[in-house]
């Protein structure tokens, strides 16, 4: 009798589950032995070795142990996987791990780490403020915030002028506010950047249009600050979405190989962690309020890929606007309730509002006094439950030609 599809899958669904649960069934201390016994083998400089934690591998059902430098300097050189047979079926090539050791196995090891006690953020209420966001950042102290999540303004979006000399007078703005960000951020805390390539139109039909690539020269950006790259979130618009740009409608006229380029339905959100040496799970204990803490568990769905498919948001007063959905899912995945969240390009005011529905703190800052108006009168239901402190920072005074 033939087997359906079904039944074959269940079938190899149960054998692999039984592979694992072999795999499984060998304890930590049997692993490190038999790994530790391939090393004095095989490399005549063992001591220089330490061994990391053994962590199973579902995907190919076997062990895989880490190889570090043994002076706390912490440096992986290699690995080594083991089966469920207790055998050595792959390593880190032994002349290339000889090398290593010989080269990386002086150098000065990492201080010890200090004991640290409970943390405890900076108690600051609900604020909305109109001001340039790297010189209102430079009032807050360390801790104030716990995340950040925000959208940065548009390269030279206003066709009538450029906001900004070049592109590298643009960068440069970018990092001036997130190096603020990154000194009242919280140790070990997140940032969630939404960016995108934008598109240059031509100026003439002799020159061509270009897309600059603000997300990798973002990335270059927050990891010569101190922020560690996380994730890559693939933010999916409904395939109409990009067609506003006017890409890919010559190639759609007359199909000629070297014009294609597709219409852009894709945003990132890029997810970067403060660096510290301390792992995520210190975060979680040592947080001050551990009730907090449980209260904020993911119970139910959640998103299990990088890839989140959501409409765009829209609003009568501001162009570019989070989606709501976005913006939970971020607050929920990256932050306690009570925290501060921060978006120091705060347009509408949406990482606010939905932070307050999610029960925590927010740090609004914008310098377009149109979009404070906008913020202070869209919030006025959360300031009506909550305290809100609305401020305009020296930084965003205005001229009397301002709308």
């Amino acid at each position: 009798m033939q087997v359906s599809n079904a039944e074959h899958a269940k079938k190899r669904f149960a054998e692999k589950k039984e592979t694992n649960l072999q795999s499984l069934s060998l304890k930590v201390h049997d692993v490190r032995e038999i790994v530790q016994k391939w090393i004095a083998t095989n490399l005549p400089n063992e001591s220089a070795l330490s061994l990391g934690l053994p962590e199973v591998d579902d995907r190919y059902d076997l062990w895989r142990v880490p190889l570090v430098i043994k002076n706390g300097a912490g440096i992986l050189i290699g690995e080594v996987k083991v089966n469920h047979l207790k055998q050595i079926v792959d390593h880190t090539n032994i002349e290339l791990l000889a090398a290593r050791i010989n080269r990386l196995h002086s150098i000065e090891p990492l201080p010890k780490k200090h004991k640290v006690g409970i943390f405890c953020p900076t108690p600051i209420p609900n604020k909305i403020i109109l001001g340039d966001a790297a010189a209102v950042l430079e009032e807050f102290p360390p801790d104030s915030a716990q995340l950040m999540i925000t959208s940065p303004p548009y390269y030279n979006a206003k066709p009538q002028y450029a906001e900004y000399l070049d592109y590298q007078e643009y960068l440069d703005f970018i990092r001036k506010v997130m190096i603020r960000v990154h000194a009242v951020l919280s140790e070990g805390r997140f940032i969630a950047f939404n960016v995108a390539p934008v598109l240059v139109r031509r100026t003439s039909r002799s020159t061509a249009s270009k897309r600059l690539p603000i997300p990798f020269d973002v990335h270059r950006v927050l990891e010569s600050i101190g922020f560690e790259f996380v994730d890559d979130i693939i933010w999916v618009k409904p395939e109409g979405a990009g067609w506003n740009t006017g890409r890919g409608r010559r190639f759609a006229a007359d199909r000629q190989p070297l014009q294609y380029k597709p219409v852009p339905v894709t945003e990132y959100v890029l997810i970067y962690r403060k660096a510290t040496d301390k792992l995520i799970d210190w975060n979680i204990r040592r947080h001050y309020d551990q009730q907090a803490v449980k209260q904020s568990k993911i119970n139910g769905d959640y998103d299990v890929t990088n890839v989140w498919r959501i409409p765009p948001g829209h609003h009568k007063n501001h162009p570019a606007v989070f989606p709501d959905e976005l913006v939970k899912r971020l607050v929920r995945y990256y932050s306690f309730k009570g925290d501060l969240v921060l978006d120091p390009f705060a347009g509408s005011g949406t990482v606010g509002r939905i932070a307050s529905e999610l029960g925590r703190r927010f740090l609004l800052i914008d310098n377009d006094p149109r979009y404070y108006r906008v913020m202070k009168g869209d919030l006025q239901l959360v300031a009506s439950m909550v305290r809100v402190d609305f401020e305009v920072h020296e930084s965003g005074k205005v001229n009397n030609n301002s709308k």
